[in-house]
Parts: C-alpha cells; sequence; structure tokens
C-alpha cells in the first residue's frame, strides 16, 4: 500500500520468493515497478493522471526477499504537461539499494472519487 500526499509517496515492501530473479535476490524488474509506482502516486498528487514516458533505473546493491524494504517517491519539477520525479528504495537498514528518475506525461484530470488519499492501493501487494 502506498500513502501519497503533497508530491511524495511511500510505501514499505517485503519481496517473496516469486518476486526472485536468482535465489533469495528480488528481480530488478520488480524493483523498477517499485520504483515506477512510487513516481507515478506522488505525481497524481497534483490531481492529474500520469504515464511514464522514461523511467531510469540505477541499481547499487541486492535486495534481498524476505526482507522489508521502504520505497519513496518524490516530485522534483512540475512542468506544463510533464512531471520529472525520482524516487527510492531502501533496506530495512536504511542502505540504498536502487534509484530511480522518471519523466511522467499529464493526462486528464482526476475525478473527486479518483483522488489519491491518504493511502491507494497498489505494488505494495505484487
Amino acid at each position: 500500500m502506498f500513502s501519497c500526499a503533497e508530491g511524495r509517496s511511500k510505501a514499505h515492501f517485503q519481496p517473496r520468493p516469486e518476486h526472485q530473479g536468482y535465489a533469495g535476490i528480488s528481480h530488478g524488474g520488480v524493483l523498477a515497478a517499485l520504483l515506477d509506482e512510487a513516481m507515478v502516486y506522488a505525481a497524481v498528487t497534483l490531481g492529474r493522471w500520469v504515464t511514464t514516458a522514461e523511467l531510469t533505473v540505477r541499481y547499487l546493491r541486492p535486495a534481498p526477499t524476505g526482507q522489508p524494504f521502504f520505497v519513496a517517491g518524490e516530485v522534483v519539477r512540475h512542468q506544463r504537461q510533464m512531471v520529472v520525479c525520482k524516487a527510492e528504495i531502501r533496506g530495512g537498514d536504511g542502505e540504498l539499494l536502487a534509484f530511480a528518475t522518471g519523466k511522467l506525461l499529464q493526462s486528464r484530470e482526476l475525478r473527486e472519487d479518483e483522488q489519491p488519499g491518504r493511502t491507494q492501493s497498489g505494488t505494495g501487494t505484487l
């Protein structure tokens, strides 16, 4: 579950065995998806749906399965049709495991029933 407000998002995630690439190590695609979602949740707090146009991921350390980590996203810059964001994944000990930057294109305004609340369902249940 992601919580999001005012251009920021955050979630805790504990990868399970089905999230691994190599034995005991989370698959990089799962990490990329979490980083992308963190940026999307941060960006939609601005009031519009977004679509990821560009995603750059940097992996620093293996992310073990079975150990929780923290995902956070933040809006860096908001232009007319584009939102630039960053996101990171940290291990339970606070060590930076991966980070990303992204460019997200804005589309239609969110309806009242689509507005992000304090908690939104999302990739926390991958």
